[in-house]
């Protein structure tokens, strides 16, 4: 009997610890409930607080900007971006890759400042400090030296620049065509498909994914397609992006199945790289033809001869 009165007392404190826990919680839960909508208004107080800290990041000057600013300023004053010159300044920018709409400021900053600070540094380190040991006679004709240095390299970085860049857009088109080929295949439009494979080589093929988002871009939002598609062959300059251009333009305006002008030129453009490869092995004998004459073939002639020129010497 005493064993069961304990066992219920030990039950009985148990049920109470329970329902002491679970009134607690009732009370706790309807004292700090609130509804769906107090929990959207905080949402929309939080997102309103977090839009304030972006406008007002977005809106602060930087560093970057302020310089831009005052490149500008220079460029305005000294009517370095208008006319066909500054136009023609942008089209060579975007053919090397430069599609910012500061690039043609910073690039006539440059051209302008370059050539100056080139020249004054010359004229420190050959008259001032001495660093460089030039004779007096041409002191002159380094310094001028070194102001039209500066004033060629900026031209000469862009135009490498563009010159690689159509190389590599030629060497990576026939992938992104078959790429391309697949997207219209499965049904997509062809700004949609630029985007689509764009995404898809934004790592292994960067140039040629970031001018295919440029051309989506400019098929969603320009009026014309046509002057999306002119722009696309224009920032390229290249044969290659040419001969898709005027594809994309004959299937839009007279309704030629796009895949089969794609899978085409895909395959077309791959002999192309494949020649070029050939033609570049061809060339290899005639250009390994010089050095071999001047490096090996001494040597080879002094192990042939040393030997009896030493016995010769050896019995006189």
């Amino acid at each position: 009997m005493e064993l069961d009165l304990l066992a219920s007392e030990k039950n009985f404190t148990v049920l109470v610890a329970v329902a002491g826990f679970l009134a607690f919680w009732a009370l706790w839960t309807a004292l700090t409930w609130k509804g769906p909508v107090d929990d959207r208004l905080r949402a929309l107080q939080t997102r309103r607080m977090k839009t304030r800290i972006e406008q007002a990041a977005r809106t602060k000057p930087s560093s970057k900007a302020a310089s831009i600013g005052v490149m500008r300023q220079v460029a305005d004053r000294l009517n370095l971006l208008r006319g066909a010159a500054a136009d023609q300044t942008t089209r060579k920018l975007r053919q090397a890759g430069f599609l910012s709409r500061d690039a043609a400021v910073v690039y006539v900053f440059i051209k302008l400042a370059l050539p100056l600070a080139l020249g004054f540094l010359m004229i420190l380190a050959t008259s001032v400090t001495g660093i460089v040991d030039v004779p007096e006679d041409l002191v002159l004709p380094t310094c001028i030296g070194a102001v039209l240095a500066g004033f060629l390299m900026p031209e000469l970085y862009v135009k490498n620049l563009a010159t690689k860049r159509r190389e590599i857009l030629n060497y990576l088109l026939p992938e992104g065509l078959d790429l391309l080929t697949i997207c219209v295949e499965a049904g997509l439009s062809i700004d949609s498909a630029f985007r689509r494979v764009s995404r898809e080589m934004q790592s292994t093929m960067p140039e040629l994914a970031a001018e295919f988002e440029m051309t989506a871009i400019e098929l969603t939002y320009l009026p014309d397609r046509q002057q999306a598609l002119e722009n696309m062959a224009e920032r390229s300059e290249s044969a290659a992006i040419a001969a898709l251009v005027n594809a994309l333009r004959q299937t839009e305006k007279y309704g030629t199945p796009l895949a089969a002008s794609l899978r085409i030129l895909s395959q077309e453009f791959r002999q192309t790289r494949a020649s070029k490869a050939e033609e570049k092995g061809a060339r290899m004998p005639a250009l390994m033809t010089v050095p071999l004459m001047v490096f090996i073939l001494p040597t080879l002639i002094t192990v042939l001869i040393a030997p009896a020129i030493m016995s010769a010497l050896a019995l006189t």
